[in-house]
């Protein structure tokens, strides 16, 4: 997860670097057990094109979901404001066709690079102007591409997130084809029930 300040504390107060080294965890960001693993892989090869391709994995965390794309035959560059987490990034996918940056998921340090997916997980609830990032984040898209965001509410005593109609609603001028999946039924994404807002949307421009 990747946060938009000039350092390595997001803009709710969570230093990222600090969290590098237990953000495996929790079993949606590590993936470690087989089930949870096996659930996140066989959304992802529904949400990807066809491999091989080349996915930007912006706010790549420790680079779990990277890992994911890189064993379904992808070419994968993470980009993340902590330089921790892209640390533990490169670690896990050492001698996989993947690049890990340190930088701003709202602005990556890219260059003229465009991507045949852009994969965003629980990163545009964080950043100001989303409806600026998106249109930022469809013009890294090569022809054909897609973009896939994974994002929620979470918590319902002070939830925070973005709800799906919103985020539905921002990217309808943006695209040919917006598709909606509710994920908070699927307990094996998450290691267990949730009772908040857990969805993700792909997004086709052209």
């Amino acid at each position: 997860m990747t946060t938009h300040d000039g350092d390595r504390t997001g803009t709710h107060g969570v230093d990222w670097d600090a969290r590098a080294a237990s953000f495996d965890e929790e079993p949606d960001h590590g993936l470690r057990d087989p089930g949870v693993r096996a659930a996140w892989a066989g959304r992802l090869r529904t949400w990807l094109p066809g491999p091989p391709g080349d996915v930007l994995d912006l706010g790549c965390g420790t680079g779990s979901l990277a890992l994911l794309a890189a064993e379904q035959g992808h070419r994968v560059t993470g980009i993340d404001r902590s330089p921790a987490m892209v640390a533990l990034a490169r670690e896990k996918l050492a001698g996989r066709d993947a690049v890990f940056l340190v930088g701003d998921a709202a602005a990556p340090p890219i260059g003229a690079a465009r991507f045949d997916a852009v994969l965003v997980r629980h990163v545009l609830w964080t950043l100001p102007e989303p409806a600026r990032v998106l249109r930022h984040w469809r013009g890294l898209l090569r022809p054909g591409g897609r973009l896939v965001l994974v994002e929620g509410v979470w918590g319902t005593v002070s939830p925070v997130g973005i709800p799906a109609d919103l985020l539905t609603a921002l990217l309808a001028p943006l695209a040919r084809e917006v598709r909606l999946e509710r994920l908070s039924q699927d307990a094996a994404l998450w290691g267990g029930d949730v009772r908040d807002e857990r969805y993700a949307v792909v997004v086709v421009p052209d």
